[in-house]
């Protein structure tokens, strides 16, 4: 099928085209840990420069983290990962928390949910949401943490020298 702009695929709600699974269900970006372990062609070693090898990933490991780090690209969905490793949540609260519309927050969460970024439970009527991969909230924490420290440093007033 052709649709708009003369590309081939299958048109989403919007007019794009989506990746769409065998049942017909989106099949979101790919899962993390997916690819893990597998490996395709040779990898290649490479000497650090305190004298250590190490191996290069493979290309599949790299389009796996690219596709993470692609998720997390988003300030929404940053800010919804940011809350979670805090603390769990279900999805009315994590809305309060980031300041984000009810509908937007539920479709961020489930795309993180597809990526295993985020996991779920139901406690009764509700899906409480949480991060459980203690590297994920490693990542995430020192990347806003780095970014806080500078831009407090960059508030500073600079330092006066005397006799200028």
């Amino acid at each position: 099928m052709v649709t708009r702009g003369g590309r081939r695929g299958t048109p989403g709600a919007r007019g794009g085209l989506r990746p769409y699974g065998p049942r017909g269900r989106w099949a979101g970006p790919p899962r993390l840990g997916r690819l893990a372990g597998r490996t395709r062609g040779a990898r290649r070693t490479t000497v650090a420069a305190d004298g250590g090898d190490f191996e290069d990933p493979s290309v599949e490991v790299l389009a796996e983290a690219a596709a993470a780090f692609g998720l997390l690209a988003s300030s929404a969905r940053l800010h919804i990962v940011w809350a979670l490793a805090q603390g769990e949540s279900d999805v009315t609260g994590l809305a309060e928390r980031v300041g984000g519309a009810l509908p937007a927050v539920s479709q961020h969460l489930t795309k993180l949910k597809l990526a295993g970024l985020v996991r779920s439970r139901r406690e009764g009527r509700r899906q409480v949401y949480f991060v459980d991969d203690t590297d994920i909230v490693t990542v995430v924490r020192l990347m806003v943490g780095q970014l806080t420290d500078r831009a407090e440093q960059n508030r500073a007033p600079a330092p006066r020298l005397r006799g200028l």
